[in-house]
């Protein structure tokens, strides 16, 4: 089957210009995902996770831009099109949920206004049919008297319902690719379950594609079907989700699922990665995790290749072998 979504050598560069190198955010990513399926993007803080959701969106903010690679949505690269052409996918056949509601959401306008505007931006319907649709989609994820909250201005929500509003006009047009970035921090356990559901649902019965951007393992587990574990800006395993976390090859992808409150034993202090994510101005040579890697050694010292093994690949000279229980 054909991707719907082929990420092919992405570079996203941050400063540089007049012959001086950017700093690489995004390096030589590169990834797809099929209609139906949910892909997701995980991580420590910096890995560049959310520069690679903003840079699919072209969303990048000066002075970061796309230095190389392709961005292919449905045949065409979009990391070629115009600044309009642009605008009329996004919303439409490419949503994103950002981590942020405030990103989405406008202070001083009430919910019904930015949602209604928000579907006949893309679709020729009245006011009355697009205010049904806003009402709809709030039930949809959770928002109490919808047809009251759309009166309401986001001030007058939590942070959680605030959330639950940018999710539900993500979800307007049932797009066909969704890019969710930790839409579900902000949530309770009980509405971030239902919101779980709900993309399932939208994935399985509106064959859309989900690159659902995060770093907690157990969601993962939960909603994605493949898994791309990202960093220092580069993906270090890719594969299917079920596989990758039961039997990781590359060692910080065991060393995120041994971080895992559940894999460690009661009474014991609880295993994590030493060191710090390193900045990208100061990246080591080689293969970026070395340093806090213990299975490193002088052949880490040049960058590893992505080597493939059945339906996965990993970046990594030491692979993990032990199965993960």
């Amino acid at each position: 089957m054909t991707p719907l979504l082929q990420v092919s050598n992405l570079v996203t560069e941050f400063g540089g210009g007049k012959g001086r190198p950017g700093l690489k955010a995004v390096n030589d990513v590169s990834f797809s995902v099929e209609r139906g399926r949910v892909l997701g993007l995980v991580g420590e803080s910096g890995s560049g996770k959310s520069v690679t959701g903003f840079s699919i969106m072209r969303l990048l903010e000066h002075p970061g831009r796309i230095a190389s690679g392709q961005v292919i949505f449905d045949g065409t690269d979009i990391a070629r099109l115009s600044d309009e052409e642009m605008r009329r996918l996004r919303g439409k056949r490419i949503a994103m949920v950002f981590q942020d509601p405030m990103m989405t959401l406008n202070p001083v306008l009430t919910i019904a206004t930015q949602m209604v505007e928000a579907v006949r931006a893309h679709d020729d319907v009245s006011k009355e049919v697009a205010r049904q649709r806003s009402r709809d989609a709030l039930g949809l994820v959770g928002i109490p008297s919808p047809e009251e909250r759309l009166s309401a201005y986001p001030h007058q929500f939590s942070g959680g319902m605030r959330q639950r509003v940018a999710i539900a006009i993500a979800l307007l047009h049932k797009p066909d690719l969704i890019i969710a970035d930790e839409p579900t921090t902000a949530l309770d356990v009980t509405i971030q379950s239902q919101i779980i559901s709900e993309f399932q649902k939208l994935a399985e019965q509106s064959n859309t594609a989900v690159v659902w951007i995060t770093h907690d393992l157990a969601v993962v587990s939960r909603l994605a079907d493949d898994i791309a574990v990202m960093y220092a800006g580069r993906l270090v395993e890719t594969g299917p989700v079920s596989k990758v976390l039961s039997t990781p090859r590359h060692p910080y992808t065991a060393g995120l699922i041994g971080s895992v409150p559940s894999q460690n034993r009661r009474g014991e202090r609880l295993r994590q990665i030493g060191g710090m994510t390193p900045a990208i101005n100061r990246l080591p040579e080689g293969c970026s995790f070395r340093t806090r890697c213990d299975l490193a050694t002088d052949g880490c010292r040049a960058m590893p290749a992505l080597l493939a093994e059945a339906d996965r690949s990993f970046r990594c000279i030491h692979p993990v072998t032990r199965e993960i229980a």
